[in-house]
């Protein structure tokens, strides 16, 4: 079960439209190739450090079950659950309602202005945090020898940034085809940004809460 809920974690994270859409600005503005590099950079070096330091503060010991550590873990997995799937309602109810117009944040209007070094802090920034407490709880409680924690903690972190690495290689190589496909992306996005929200985060969610609860009573 391991791999399939760092599965279902990374795929959620990658997912994500608000982190992707920063992305795919970046990607298509001036140098975009550049600051799509240094966003990647700073996305994956975030997760990568707070899932290995976590993993070595514990000194890849899991705690034992039914123990205080071990419930507390499986109920942050179940609150981050939970929130994830009162995203989703909210998200849905909101759907319903007449929308406001939508501000543009100042620096997506002088996106290409920004600079790599703005790209870099901009992907630890828009990191769903709360989904990768999960992935590093599910790492943890593991409590896999040293080499298979070291490929368990690389497959979550390549699938959390699946997506980005694709963009990011394509974007490098074919441009053009990459430009007008992220074109076509982000309308997408920009039309389905809440039914993704809803659909993410309703997943997600649902399972970080099903596999909680199954912890808890076992």
């Amino acid at each position: 079960m391991l791999v399939l809920d760092l599965l279902v974690i990374g795929l959620a994270i990658t997912l994500e439209p608000i982190p992707l859409t920063a992305f795919l600005l970046l990607v298509v503005s001036t140098s975009g190739v550049r600051k799509g590099a240094a966003f990647l950079f700073g996305w994956f070096a975030s997760l990568a450090v707070v899932v290995a330091g976590t993993l070595v503060a514990t000194g890849n010991r899991p705690p034992a079950p039914s123990s205080a550590p071990s419930v507390a873990s499986l109920a942050v997995k179940l609150a981050v659950g939970v929130a994830l799937v009162l995203v989703a309602v909210r998200q849905r109810r909101r759907m319903a309602r007449p929308k406001k117009p939508r501000r543009t944040p100042r620096w997506q209007a002088g996106v290409d202005d920004v600079s790599p070094w703005f790209a870099l802090a901009l992907g630890p920034l828009v990191q769903p945090w709360g989904l990768v407490a999960s992935g590093v709880a599910v790492v943890v409680n593991a409590g896999l020898e040293s080499w298979a924690s070291g490929v368990a903690l690389l497959l979550f972190c390549v699938v959390a940034s699946g997506v980005y690495l694709v963009l990011e290689l394509t974007a490098a190589f074919r441009p053009a085809w990459t430009r007008e496909r992220i074109a076509h992306l982000r309308s997408w996005i920009d039309s389905h940004t809440d039914q993704a929200i809803v659909a993410v985060s309703l997943v997600a969610g649902s399972y970080l809460v099903a596999r909680s609860i199954s912890g808890l009573v076992d």
